[in-house]
């Protein structure tokens, strides 16, 4: 459980770190790539890839996870694009509520893909999961403009991509040792994918935007590492840990703005809470009585 916590823990902290960017004069776009070269590199020295004695590029060729690094390179800075556009277009309460409502994909995936046993405690669970992501996404109606198009498309885009990102996290974890190769692999191509947007749109560089990109790449690359370990550590419960994360990130980062930067709590987004924290004690402390 403690790889979870960690995992929340991180994830609460890059989310403080992007909110605080503006009011520093980091260009969010810039921290993300210079993230992934942070990101890489502790993979590199800390994790050890091991590429079996082959070349890179020959490794990348021959690897049976050439699938999964491919599309983590190619997910993880587009679905953020992705979600600056939503934001623009849809609106930032939307876009949010899209991305942690995307927690249905990962679960479906647990008991259609990872073949997850669905026992009575995990069904309540699941329910009281979502009940409370419904709560904890409820804000006061500040948007009265129908969404178009490109808002749709937006909203559509980051459901579906946070959510097969959540699945193939836990195809990493299953690769077991080797999943530090694929790690370090799938961050050297979102950087390559990220600083070519980045280049195309002829952006101009910064020193804060560096500075905030190295911290964040380490806040991340724990993030991302924690929860990787977490569904090794739950191999066979991997509905734990994607509503544990999504709505641990969500209720701490509720609680987080209130207590940090004076952002109000409504009485639905405390029951949101409530709910969260009985899911998991279905999820794990339930199952685990009744299994």
């Amino acid at each position: 459980m403690h790889n979870l916590i960690l995992a929340i823990l991180f994830s609460v902290s890059v989310s403080v770190l992007l909110k605080i960017a503006r009011k520093k004069n980091i260009i969010v776009e810039q921290a993300i790539a210079f993230n992934y070269i942070v990101a890489l590199s502790l993979s590199y020295f800390l994790l050890k890839p091991d590429f079996k004695g082959l070349e890179f590029t020959d490794y990348i060729a021959q690897s049976d996870s050439a699938p999964i690094f491919f599309a983590l390179g190619l997910l993880l800075p587009s679905v953020f694009i992705i979600m600056s556009k939503a934001v623009e277009f849809a609106g930032i309460i939307r876009s949010d509520a899209a991305q942690r409502l995307s927690l249905f994909l990962p679960i479906l995936a647990a008991f259609l893909i990872f073949h997850e046993t669905l026992s009575q405690s995990k069904i309540v669970g699941i329910l009281l999961a979502f009940i409370g992501l419904f709560c904890l996404v409820t804000k006061p109606n500040r948007e009265q403009s129908a969404v178009n198009f490109k808002g749709i498309f937006g909203l559509v885009g980051v459901w579906f991509g946070y959510g097969i990102i959540d699945i193939l996290f836990k195809q990493v974890a299953k690769s077991g040792g080797a999943f530090s190769a694929t790690l370090f692999i799938s961050f050297s191509l979102a950087a390559c994918v990220m600083f070519i947007y980045l280049l195309l749109k002829r952006t101009q560089w910064t020193v804060p935007s560096f500075i905030g990109g190295v911290i964040l790449g380490v806040l991340n690359f724990f993030n991302i590492l924690f929860y990787i370990k977490a569904h090794q550590s739950f191999g066979s419960n991997p509905t734990l840990v994607f509503a544990g994360m999504n709505i641990g990130v969500i209720s701490l980062g509720t609680i987080t703005g209130a207590l940090a930067f004076k952002e109000k709590i409504s009485k639905i987004n405390w029951l949101g809470i409530i709910f969260s924290l009985t899911a998991i004690f279905c999820l794990y402390y339930l199952d685990k009585i009744w299994a």
